[in-house]
């Protein structure tokens, strides 16, 4: 499978959780080229991270951190430039 250039942006609403948010992005650390956390002053924080990993892996990631109560996640993966194409 191709390699793919992808984000995840996910909401932490909630500490209960964060443990194992940890361990997840820990776990798929192979796939992660960047990763940014920003605290907001209501106690929230944004975590950005940039993937570059097959569909599968990046889908790994991000279902597993969907599942965890207290967060919210998006996540958004390029399509792919066709070798023949002029960029």
């Amino acid at each position: 499978m191709e390699k793919r250039i992808g984000t995840a942006l996910i909401l932490v609403e909630s500490k209960e959780n964060v443990h194992l948010l940890n361990e997840i992005i820990s776990k798929h650390s192979t796939i992660i080229i960047g990763r940014q956390g920003l605290p907001q002053s209501n106690g929230q924080s944004i975590i950005s991270l940039v993937l570059e990993g097959t569909t599968d892996e990046i889908g790994s990631l991000t279902g597993q951190l969907g599942r965890l109560r207290g967060l919210q996640v998006k996540s958004i993966v390029l399509k792919n430039k066709k070798n023949n194409e002029n960029s």
